[in-house]
């Protein structure tokens, strides 16, 4: 067995403990845990996938994360996430989750954002560039074709809270 996930249901409840890659080949829901980082300009961290990236190579994205190990916690997994893309030790705060269609299988999505003050330090493995946008940079960049599609949908329903809640909006 490869990556083993928590496979979920549509009230995110978990049935059982399974492989990623089946899980995605069946169309089966499993949790993503993703992050948002900002700096303390309030710039957000944008950056491309690798090339040789398995899912969508050469892409831009705003958000960083991955699969949620099986019993994982979201903020436990946006975590280890942030550690290993970035080299970053933060406690990510929870912002939301949505059920997301997917543009490679259905899941969990949930988003999380961070402040960070330190100097990252991508993983080549997970990053070929980034750089620090602002909301209006980042706001023009996620309509463009090369931006991850789930990103879209996750910056949408940011952007939306935002406005709810009485903050800018990107």
């Amino acid at each position: 067995m490869g990556e083993l996930v928590d496979r979920v249901d549509e009230q995110d409840q978990v049935l059982g403990v399974v492989d990623r890659a089946e899980a995605i080949r069946q169309g089966w829901l499993h949790r993503i845990a993703t992050i948002v980082c900002r700096d303390g300009d309030g710039r957000f961290l944008v950056h491309r996938r690798p090339d040789h990236a398995s899912r969508f190579p050469g892409r831009y994205n705003w958000m960083l994360g991955g699969a949620a190990d099986a019993g994982e916690s979201y903020e436990e997994a946006a975590a280890r996430e942030l550690s290993e893309e970035l080299g970053v030790s933060e406690a990510p705060r929870f912002v939301l989750k949505f059920l997301c269609a997917g543009a490679i299988s259905p899941y969990w999505l949930a988003l999380h954002e961070v402040v960070i003050t330190t100097p990252v330090r991508p993983s080549v493995q997970e990053v070929a560039w980034h750089d620090w946008l602002t909301e209006m940079e980042l706001g023009s960049l996620v309509r463009r074709q090369k931006f991850v599609p789930d990103a879209r949908e996750a910056f949408d329903r940011y952007r939306s809270l935002l406005r709810v809640a009485g903050g800018r909006e990107a």
